[in-house]
């Protein structure tokens, strides 16, 4: 089967979910049996999401070649099972960097270089470059933003192009839009979206499928409505509620047959069977559990998207341990000495947040001293884990000016450090240990028993700083131990106390690979722990 290609662009306004929607089709397809990937287009000049503020975009997202991309991204491979590369990411930023890069070697040949043809030429490149790589039978590429973003008119132009190269049967599009309710008249206005679909059709993209986003049941008048005012058949006119969960949304998409309705406009009639049930499974677990358990988040960024991978995973081993994850946001600036234990009553464990800086650190510290002693547990990832270490060498080791010395360049006790030789590196991301790592872990460990017993393991990374080593031995005799240790350079990545309940920092990122179908062990083993507990 050749390759095809689908579309998804957005309308009338951001954030109505087109990531979603994208993972939603691709585990569609992915149920009757076809090989797909899934790709995030974003307009932005930023050269990746690394430098962006979780404020601006929400967590960074780390692919396992050691790509800093959007959360999207994190989207695709919770609901897949895919492992997405730095060719699934690209910006507006990339694109250009890609040009101008051939330019400044003469790769012209002294032409006059311009959006059209060589901006939507290299755009058309990347869209196509996975399936140049490895056989897929789908596609699916989402544009970030919404129709009439000057930065986005490269990226639907090129759509335009490649729909025409390909054929209609290779390339389709599906269009996201918004269905307002206006309360005062009672109403729901189909006006936006006929006005999207006409500033696309104006681009000369015409939408095969149309997916209205709705806080309210669409009556099939108004989806005629909509079918006739933008050219498109009733059928594949869709539409998305609010549901309880974002991972209802497949079931939902498949319910109205927008898997069947893309497959069959493609020329394939011949529909394979689809086969949701482990989903299904997970749903059912999902929403038969009634008992909660109440765990916080520790960290600086009052945003649930910024930690948006932590989120799921708990979400996710709840779900296996058939409990309802309710998580509270406690902002680490606010922790004090005094009232840690008021901010922290009732939670039957803590995740310490990862971040960069030092806004929040303090706070961190103190929690993680707060729940060591009351043997609380406790999951710190990244930045947490290092908190961790730092609180045990200043109340434990005697250390009382221990820091990294990224807060602290002069601490005369750096326990946590930048390696040698990253320390001349002054590029923004040059210094960062991203992606996929091995890490060998101590037979016997908590650490070891979560992981299923097994010796090596492998996470991805996104830090700078690591654990000190020259300190190893003192934190080993006090009872903090290093049970998970890169087998190439040494670092360590997960320490714990295994004389606590579960008290466990890992340097590595594991909420990046906890799927749908495939909770993380470690996220598994901490819920259960709070649960127990």
């Amino acid at each position: 089967m050749e390759t095809r290609y689908i579309f998804i662009t957005g309308g009338v306004a951001s954030s109505l979910g087109k990531g979603i929607i994208s993972a939603s089709l691709g585990k569609l397809l992915q149920a009757r049996g076809y090989k797909i990937t899934i790709q995030k287009f974003d307009p932005y000049i930023n050269v990746d999401p690394g430098t962006l503020n979780p404020y601006e975009h929400g967590e960074c997202y780390v692919t396992a070649d050691g790509f800093e991309t959007d959360l999207d991204l994190g989207h695709y491979e919770r609901f897949t099972g895919i492992e997405t590369t730095r060719d699934n990411s690209v910006t507006t930023g990339r694109i250009y960097l890609s040009v101008i890069e051939r330019e400044r070697r003469g790769d012209y040949l002294g032409k006059t270089i311009q959006v059209v043809p060589h901006i939507t030429d290299e755009i058309k490149r990347r869209i196509l470059l996975n399936a140049t790589k490895e056989h897929f039978d789908f596609v699916i590429t989402e544009i970030g933003g919404t129709i009439g973003d000057i930065e986005g008119q490269p990226f639907l132009e090129a759509i335009r192009q490649l729909r025409w190269q390909l054929g209609p049967q290779k390339a389709l599009n599906v269009h996201l839009t918004y269905v307002p309710f206006l309360a005062a008249a009672g109403e729901l206005k189909t006006k936006p979206t006929q006005t999207s679909v006409k500033q696309l059709q104006g681009l000369g993209i015409q939408p095969e499928v149309l997916v209205l986003r709705t806080e309210h049941e669409l009556s099939r008048e108004l989806r005629e409505k909509v079918a006739h005012f933008c050219n498109v058949d009733v059928e594949a006119v869709i539409q998305s509620q609010d549901l309880p969960s974002i991972y209802e949304v497949p079931v939902n998409m498949e319910r109205q047959g927008l898997d069947a309705i893309i497959l069959r406009k493609m020329g394939i009639d011949d529909l394979p069977p689809l086969e949701l049930g482990s989903w299904m499974k997970f749903l059912e677990h999902r929403n038969n559990a009634t008992k909660t358990v109440d765990i916080a988040l520790v960290g600086k960024y009052d945003l649930q998207d910024a930690y948006k991978s932590i989120r799921e995973s708990l979400a996710h081993a709840g779900t296996y341990n058939d409990y309802k994850v309710k998580i509270h946001f406690v902002n680490s600036e606010h922790i004090t000495k005094d009232n840690v234990a008021g901010m922290l009553d009732g939670m039957a464990g803590i995740v310490i947040c990862p971040g960069f800086g030092q806004r929040g650190i303090e706070g961190k510290i103190i929690a993680a001293e707060y729940t060591r002693k009351h043997d609380i547990p406790t999951f710190g990832i990244c930045l947490g884990m290092q908190m961790m270490v730092i609180e045990f060498a200043r109340n434990v080791l005697g250390y009382a000016d221990a820091n990294s010395s990224e807060m602290d360049p002069v601490t005369p006790n750096n326990v946590i450090d930048m390696m040698e030789e990253q320390k001349n590196i002054t590029q923004m991301g040059g210094t960062m240990r991203l992606g996929a790592y091995d890490c060998e872990l101590v037979k016997g460990s908590h650490t070891w028993q979560a992981y299923g017993e097994k010796d090596l393991v492998r996470e991805r990374h996104r830090h700078r700083y690591e654990f000190n080593d020259k300190y190893r031995d003192e934190y080993e005799k006090n009872g903090m131990h290093c049970v998970g240790v890169n087998p190439e350079s040494g670092l360590v990545e997960i320490v714990e106390i295994p004389e606590l309940r579960w008290y466990i920092g890992t340097q590595f990122h594991p909420e990046y690979s906890s799927t749908v179908l495939h909770p993380h062990p470690l996220f598994m083993s901490f819920v259960k722990a709070c649960i127990e507990k």
